[in-house]
């Protein structure tokens, strides 16, 4: 992660510490919402902005320097061990998923069939695995940085790989908030490294706006999936009819 990369992840876990949005930083900055989103997504911050929101959040440099050094000293990925004591623990991966995503401890015990003893219990197990670092009164901060992510073909990829083909993909996709796209082409190399790069800032979109949605009680709020693939892919039908497969 670039040093660029670290205070803008810096700014934005204060920001959500105090309850701000970028709306809160427009006045500040003399800047429109759209530039402000833009400010933090591509990370040119001038010397003279940083100390402006810096001023606002009540924090100096020295603070936000600080800042940086606890993020980047978070978890990117877990051990193969413990992945599979998620994956063999139904209660505790939805428990995890739900303070990943930002939810409160009181929102969890009340939405799903998980006792208060249980609850505490796997905030302490989670704490122990440095996933969170648990505060008094059932409150967290969470210990991953922002590039965190599964075991490729690991014990949680694979539970949610049956998932996906068993449950996400079984909609006609014509639902309110629902929306299915799928488009073919054909593409040069440097095409193909343009829709990445494209598809990424899509996937940092979401996040920047779970970021800003977490103030929200969960009652304005609603659990969203997004899957983003590209691959060189070609049906069987079309396959066959090749003549090099005759």
């Amino acid at each position: 992660m670039t040093q660029s990369d670290q205070l803008v992840d810096a700014l934005k876990l204060e920001l959500k510490h105090q309850g701000k949005t970028y709306e809160d930083l427009e006045e500040v900055l003399s800047l429109s919402h759209s530039s402000v989103k833009r400010l933090f997504a591509e990370g040119n911050f001038t010397l003279e902005r940083i100390e402006k929101i810096c001023d606002y959040l009540g924090i100096d440099l020295v603070g936000l320097v600080t800042l940086i050094e606890q993020r980047s000293e978070k978890i990117d990925q877990l051990s193969l061990e413990q992945e599979q004591e998620f994956a063999n623990d139904a209660k505790l991966l939805c428990f995890a998923h739900c303070l990943l995503n930002g939810w409160s401890f009181e929102e969890i015990i009340q939405t799903y069939d998980i006792s208060e003893h249980e609850g505490i219990n796997m905030m302490a197990k989670l704490d122990r695995m440095k996933l969170i670092n648990m505060l008094p009164g059932n409150r967290y901060t969470l210990l991953i940085s922002r590039k965190f992510s599964w075991i490729t073909s690991g014990p949680i990829e694979n539970f949610f790989e049956k998932q996906l083909q068993s449950e996400f993909f079984d909609s006609k996709f014509d639902k309110q908030h629902e929306v299915r796209l799928f488009a073919t082409s054909t593409l040069s190399d440097k095409s193909i490294d343009i829709i990445k790069v494209k598809l990424n800032k899509l996937a940092n979109e979401l996040n920047d706006l779970h970021l800003e949605d977490e103030k929200l009680s969960l009652d304005k709020k609603r659990g969203m999936s997004m899957l983003l693939s590209l691959r060189p892919w070609e049906t069987k039908v079309f396959k066959a009819l090749r003549r090099d497969n005759k």
